[in-house]
C-alpha cells in the first residue's frame, strides 16, 4: 500500500477487487448503483481513507469503510486490506445468501418441460383437424 491521499473511486474499486475491470466499475457507478457517504458519486470522485463506500455486486449489496488506498491493483489478500466490511453489511449479505439457499428451485414449479417431438406432432394434428391444404397456404385458386 502506498501513502497515497485520495484516489479516484473507480480505480480504488478496481484495485480492492469488486469490479474485474476499471470500466465495468465506470459503468456501475454511472449506473446509479454505487454511493460514497450515502451520495451518488462520479467515477473521478476523489476517495480518501475513512470513507463509507455502498455498492452492488450483482444482487449482493456491500458497504464498506476505506481503510487505504493502493496504486495498483494486486493479489486478493492484499486488496482486502483495503477495506473493512461493516457489521451491518456482512449480516445482510449473510442473511441473503441463506434466502437464496433456501429458496426453492425454479425448475421443480414447472408442471410440465418442453413437448417432446412426440408431443409436438400431437399438438400440430389437432391444431391441423378441420383445415383443408387451401386455407393453409395463401396460394389458392379461388375467387
Amino acid at each position: 500500500m502506498n501513502t497515497l491521499e485520495t484516489m479516484r473511486l473507480d480505480k480504488w474499486l478496481w484495485c480492492a477487487r469488486f469490479y474485474k475491470t476499471r470500466s465495468l466499475a465506470t459503468e456501475e457507478i454511472g449506473k446509479g448503483r454505487v454511493t460514497v457517504n450515502g451520495q451518488s458519486a462520479k467515477p473521478a470522485r476523489d476517495l480518501r481513507c475513512g470513507d463509507t463506500v455502498a455498492l452492488r455486486q450483482g444482487p449482493v449489496a456491500r458497504t464498506v469503510q476505506v481503510k487505504g488506498l493502493s496504486g495498483a491493483r494486486g493479489p486478493a489478500p492484499v486488496a482486502q486490506q483495503l477495506y473493512e466490511e461493516t457489521p451491518d453489511s456482512i449480516a445482510a449479505r449473510e442473511k441473503a445468501a441463506e434466502l437464496r439457499r433456501l429458496a426453492p428451485e425454479p425448475a421443480a414449479t414447472l408442471q410440465e418441460g418442453r413437448p417432446t417431438k412426440r408431443d409436438r406432432r400431437e399438438i400440430d394434428k389437432v391444431n391441423q383437424q378441420g383445415k383443408e391444404w387451401n386455407q393453409r397456404w395463401s396460394a389458392s385458386i379461388d375467387e
